[in-house]
């Protein structure tokens, strides 16, 4: 009766506001004012002639689907905490027994509604299969007394159950029955609790979402099977906290560590195969990340927190296996973001396996040469996002080096000259990486410029700083007279005016008198050559002009 009278009352509003919408127009065609505001049909109704049609459809969908799927989900929890409570005074089979009575009751109403209710009979038939997993899981755990006492013998019931659930979603095509599906699956992996059958499991349920998502394009799935696998494999790790262990991570074989990249490989090929080229499928990159997330974040967790002694060979042997899966991305797709993910992912290990090797301050060195790596990496993948994380981790090393190194020495070096040789290469392929711009060539040329006089203030002795500084200007001409540069020119103009200024306010007082006269007449001695220099070029451009 309320809702016979809402609809009256809007059929009111409605019948009203035409009226005025009919007066409005009289009043318009009388003051000559149609022209500018269009006619009657032109206008959009405030109130749309099928509100009330659309608020029917509206509440039909609450109550029809969003209802079934609600009451559905409810019934079946109530009905496991039904299953899962330790009944005493009843035989231990009791439970069991209701249990399957009442996936058969399920099952039969799913096919009785299966013409006339077809959306309520998928429904109750995912909740039969639902049920039918705790029933089963109902015949070892939360009873006084157990129906199956062999552990072995429930995961290998539990295994049969999640398989014929995963079968009958394949052969219904159900997004719906296979997320429970392969949620059972990772269930029954955590229960078994076994570092082996753990990753059988997760093997057959990653082969099985890639295996949907390049038959049936199932985006959704596949990602939803890269948490729950990672997801899965993380809590094992955390000493399995589902079966009400303390969260610890748990001792485990050596060998074991190598699952996340396994598992990262037979994810990856789930992007990669039948997928068209330049592809820039959100789909794809989100998977490709969440992917790179997961598998080195354990990978990395694992193995500091277990084997730091075979670190190095463990992360030099996940960078190799990123970098292939990165130049996979970028052969066979094109796919300049996901290229860009596992290469990334690939240095990160890289430099994580040279740390582990390396004593400090000895692996700053080798983190800085790798970064002439990285550019080549970004040389081929015509990346720059490549180019500009790799100029930021530049940085990040030289500025931790400064920090933890304890004292500077002629490691330092190193980060000028690999500056240096980083320009020079972005300058000699800029045409490959469209790059417009010079600004990246312009920061490391600029890292190099403060990096060299800072490393020979800190490694000579005082007295030879403005003999080292004028050295390093003297190379930046040679330089730019042999690469016909003029900003090797412009960086040598100011290396020789710090060095200019260091002598006359420091030279001047601190320098012993041998060292002051040499740093004086050779810094001047240079500086009328390099005058002459300029004065000649000059003179041969008027006369060639």
């Amino acid at each position: 009766m309320s809702s016979h009278t809402d609809d009256e009352r809007l059929n009111q509003i409605v019948s009203y506001i035409k009226t005025l919408e009919s007066r409005l127009s009289r009043i318009e065609a009388c003051l000559n004012l149609d022209s500018d505001a269009g006619t009657e049909e032109q206008l959009t109704p405030l109130i749309p002639e099928n509100i009330g049609d659309r608020t029917e459809s509206l509440e039909n969908e609450i109550g029809q689907f969003w209802f079934a799927k609600i009451g559905i989900a409810i019934l079946s929890i109530g009905i496991v905490f039904l299953l899962t409570f330790p009944y005493k005074d009843l035989p231990p089979a009791a439970p069991c027994i209701t249990g399957y009575a009442l996936v058969g009751i399920f099952i039969w109403l799913s096919n009785y509604w299966k013409e006339s209710l077809q959306y309520l009979s998928r429904y109750i038939f995912g909740g039969a299969l639902l049920l039918l997993y705790f029933t089963t899981m109902r015949l070892h755990f939360f009873g006084t007394a157990p129906l199956v006492g062999s552990m072995i013998l429930e995961i290998i019931l539990l295994v049969i159950v999640s398989s014929i659930h995963i079968r009958i979603s394949f052969k219904k095509k159900s997004v719906y029955l296979s997320s429970i599906g392969i949620t059972m699956g990772a269930l029954t992996a955590l229960i078994s609790d076994n570092a082996y059958s753990l990753f059988i499991i997760s093997v057959l349920l990653i082969l099985f979402t890639v295996y949907m998502k390049i038959k049936s394009e199932w985006k959704g799935l596949f990602i939803y099977g890269i948490n729950l696998i990672y997801l899965t494999n993380l809590l094992w790790f955390m000493n399995n906290p589902v079966l009400g262990n303390p969260v610890a991570l748990r001792d485990i074989p050596y060998i074991a560590i190598f699952s996340p990249l396994i598992y990262a490989v037979l994810f990856s090929l789930g992007n990669l195969m039948k997928v068209e080229k330049d592809s820039s499928d959100s789909g794809v990159i989100i998977g490709n990340f969440i992917n790179c997330f997961w598998s080195y974040t354990i990978f990395l967790l694992i193995t500091l927190a277990k084997f730091k002694e075979e670190a190095a060979i463990s992360h030099l042997a996940a960078s190799i296996l990123f970098l292939l899966l990165s130049i996979l991305f970028w052969t066979k797709i094109k796919s300049k973001y996901s290229a860009f993910f596992y290469s990334i992912l690939g240095y990160t290990a890289l430099s994580v396996a040279i740390i582990a090797q390396f004593p400090k301050p000895d692996f700053f060195v080798w983190l800085c040469w790798q970064s002439l790596i990285v550019i080549s990496t970004a040389l081929w993948f015509r990346s720059k996002t490549i180019v500009v994380a790799n100029f930021i981790m530049y940085l990040l090393i030289f500025f931790s080096y400064l920090i933890l190194a304890g004292t500077i020495g002629a490691v330092s070096l190193s980060f000028g000259v690999v500056a240096l040789i980083s320009a020079r290469i972005l300058n000699w392929k800029k045409d490959r990486l469209d790059l417009k711009t010079e600004a990246m060539r312009l920061a490391y040329l600029a890292a190099a410029f403060f990096i060299f006089p800072y490393a020979m203030y800190h490694i000579v002795p005082k007295d030879y700083v403005a003999i080292a500084w004028t050295a390093v200007a003297v190379v930046y001409y040679i330089i730019s007279i042999i690469l016909k540069n003029k900003k090797y020119r412009w960086m040598a103009l100011l290396t020789f005016f710090i060095t200019v200024v260091y002598v006359l306010f420091v030279g001047t007082v601190n320098f012993e008198p041998v060292y002051r006269i040499i740093s004086f007449i050779l810094l001047g001695v240079v500086l009328l050559v390099i005058s002459i220099y300029y004065g000649r070029s000059k003179s041969k451009k008027v006369s060639t002009n």
